[in-house]
């Protein structure tokens, strides 16, 4: 197994084309630098600078081989550090591949990624999402507080069943605590964004 190379130090983030005499490897090396790169994001950023496909190919199995360019271990150090943030910021499994995809994570790796995230783990999170907002609409009728979480639930890529049982829980502690108007026999609630207008917060 090759020794892993280290990134030089001291270098510069932004570099919008070609340096004179920079090979693309060394090119690669400094956009490395600041932070962890996908494959594709290293490959669309020496197509900027003008270099050749062979070029790039070149450099993109020189980290490989390197140790400084994997997507699957990029995809478990994001997911691991967004997961270990504090309870009072949970993030979805649904927008964790979303910032992945943006990042040009291939679906298959995403999905082995993901794994790491227990639907145990996922429900609680959605539980915390949907009681906050439960409590900030409790102005509100019940079946409105409940359409309007699970809009919002739904808009930050909670699964569907996730969301069922989330707001099948807030109702039914609605009920138990003397706090319910009105207990719907069957929860609805609308799958857009707040960001469309009708959820947003007063």
């Amino acid at each position: 197994m090759q020794k892993k190379q280290r990134i030089p130090k001291n270098t510069k983030e932004q570099r919008t084309k070609k340096t004179k005499g920079a090979s693309a490897y060394d090119e690669a090396l400094y956009f490395l630098t600041p932070k962890a790169r996908t494959v594709r994001e290293v490959e669309n950023r020496l197509d900027e600078c003008n270099y050749s496909e062979g070029e790039i190919m070149a450099a993109i199995d020189r980290l490989r081989n390197n140790g400084l360019l994997n997507d699957e271990k990029f995809a478990r150090d994001f997911i691991g550090r967004v997961v270990s943030l504090p309870m009072t910021k949970p993030v979805s499994r649904g927008k964790l591949r979303r910032q992945l995809r943006e990042h040009f994570v291939e679906n298959a790796v995403i999905d082995e990624a993901l794994s790491a995230v227990s639907d145990e783990t996922e429900l609680s999170n959605a539980a915390a999402v949907g009681s906050k907002y439960f409590r900030q609409y409790s102005n509100l009728p019940l079946k409105e507080r409940l359409r309007r979480t699970g809009s919002r639930l739904v808009s930050c890529g909670y699964a569907f069943d996730d969301v069922k049982t989330v707001l099948s829980e807030l109702a039914e502690n609605a009920e138990e605590t003397g706090n319910s108007d009105e207990i719907p026999d069957e929860i609805e609630f609308s799958f857009h964004s707040a960001e469309n207008g009708a959820d947003d917060e007063e």
